[in-house]
């Protein structure tokens, strides 16, 4: 199953692995899904968790970065968005919709109103992380 899995997903699972988003990580890192990003996608991973607040906070290393980097590049495929997409009302997010529109993903999983307010996306589900689940 192709997959989009917004940043604050991501961000939470790594900082609390505990619940729902830990699941989706521990899903990605068992290969139950494929993770479909763009550069765009990990460019902002990299730019929130390597914050000063994520370090002092939640103590995200370099390395963790580096690790969630790779298991994506491990797990997951990058797609070049064709298709510039301005639908959501938070422009940040359009490029969640972009990468599954280029990925042919079935699935974006978030918990960004913003994103799940669209639900389904041109046949694409919207889904927060335990509906993720319960699908998968």
């Amino acid at each position: 199953m192709r997959v989009v899995v917004d940043t604050g997903v991501l961000v939470s699972a790594l900082i609390q692995p505990r619940g729902t988003v830990g699941d989706v990580l521990r899903a990605l890192r068992a290969g139950r899904f494929i993770v479909v990003y763009s550069t765009e996608i990990i460019v902002e991973i990299i730019e929130v968790l390597g914050r000063p607040k994520m370090r002092l906070k939640y103590h995200v290393q370099p390395e963790d970065i580096t690790a969630l980097i790779n298991l994506m590049r491990l797990r997951g495929e990058l797609v070049i968005p064709k298709r510039v997409v301005t639908v959501c009302r938070d422009p940040k997010d359009n490029k969640f919709l972009e990468a599954a529109l280029a990925g042919e993903a079935k699935i974006i999983v978030t918990g960004d109103d913003d994103l799940l307010v669209l639900h389904p996306f041109e046949g694409i589900e919207v889904l927060c992380p335990a509906e993720f689940l319960l699908k998968l």
